[in-house]
């Protein structure tokens, strides 16, 4: 499971999942780019959590010329890119009825642009890696079952796992493994902020395993999609999800 050497870059790094995932790949010895937009202090608590294999970088993963931009420093800076973990997201909870034009465009722009985005930047780095390359997407439980009054989100969910598929056939012959990690109802601020006491029981009841997961549990997927041991494996979405869905 040795990332010894590796550079990652791990996009909303600066809470939850993101967090999580940045401190797992520095803990098995990958220097991490930590990117973030908007909190600096919870981007600072993050960086600091990981310690000296982390650097933070701040840029709007929705913004195209951003993202070249940020790449070409991350490339110059560190050499190269071996690993990139595609998290940045933002919740839109709205019913379609009630929808905003910008509610809709932005879960677009951020959770399956900001990922288009980030991986062709990142792509011409990822093929001359050394020993192949990773992309991991993190998508969600929701863009397979579709959750009502989340529209926007699923949909780009469920296009993330789509790139997911493309580009495993589009890059496995330059070394470059491509896979989603599909998360269930996992403990965060944005899962804590939409959902109701009552809401929340409703989901635990459908958890076979009967608990909410963690961000550490998806860290812990990414860490083995990220590593040596699963060179073999592309095209994929691991779910990690309590088995709400099988």
């Amino acid at each position: 499971m040795s990332l010894q050497g590796k550079v990652a870059v791990v996009t909303g790094a600066s809470r939850g999942i993101g967090r999580a995932i940045a401190v797992a790949l520095a803990a098995h010895g990958a220097r991490v780019v930590m990117n973030y937009l908007h909190n600096e202090a919870a981007a600072a608590e993050a960086a600091a959590a990981v310690g000296s294999a982390g650097v933070l970088l701040r840029f709007d993963v929705a913004d195209a010329e951003a993202v070249n931009q940020a790449f070409k420093q991350i490339v110059s800076a560190e050499g190269g890119v071996h690993i990139l973990v595609n998290n940045a997201g933002v919740a839109v909870n709205a019913l379609t009825l009630g929808a905003k034009d910008a509610d809709w465009q932005r879960a677009l722009a951020v959770n399956l642009g900001g990922a288009f985005n980030c991986t062709r930047a990142a792509l011409r780095s990822l093929m001359h890696a050394p020993g192949g390359a990773r992309i991991i997407n993190i998508a969600s439980v929701v863009g397979e079952t579709g959750s009502a009054g989340q529209g926007p989100y699923a949909a780009a969910k469920a296009g993330m796992l789509g790139l997911t598929k493309t580009w495993a056939r589009e890059y496995a012959s330059r070394g470059v493994t491509v896979n989603a990690v599909s998360p269930g109802f996992i403990e965060t601020d944005m899962t804590a902020a939409g959902l109701s006491p009552e809401r929340r029981a409703e989901i635990l009841k459908a958890i076979p395993l009967g608990c909410v997961g963690s961000p550490e549990d998806v860290a812990a997927a990414v860490v083995y999609l990220a590593s040596p041991g699963a060179a073999y494996v592309t095209g994929q979405v691991l779910r990690v999800n309590g088995g709400l869905l099988m």
